[in-house]
């Protein structure tokens, strides 16, 4: 799993199309790939705050 997010985190056009439903991550459940998209939305959101200070 922590290869598959290291892997997303060097990609992120991939997060893209995983959040706009045009790619899956194979051998993942559907409730892993939910969370594993949703905390690339929580660091993207953690990071703009951090530069708004």
């Amino acid at each position: 799993m922590m290869n598959m997010i290291q892997f997303l985190e060097q990609n992120p056009s991939l997060v893209t199309l995983l959040k706009e439903k045009k790619a899956s991550l194979v051998g993942i459940s559907e409730l892993e790939q939910k969370a594993i998209i949703e905390s690339f939305d929580e660091d993207l959101c953690m990071k703009s705050r951090i530069w708004q200070s």
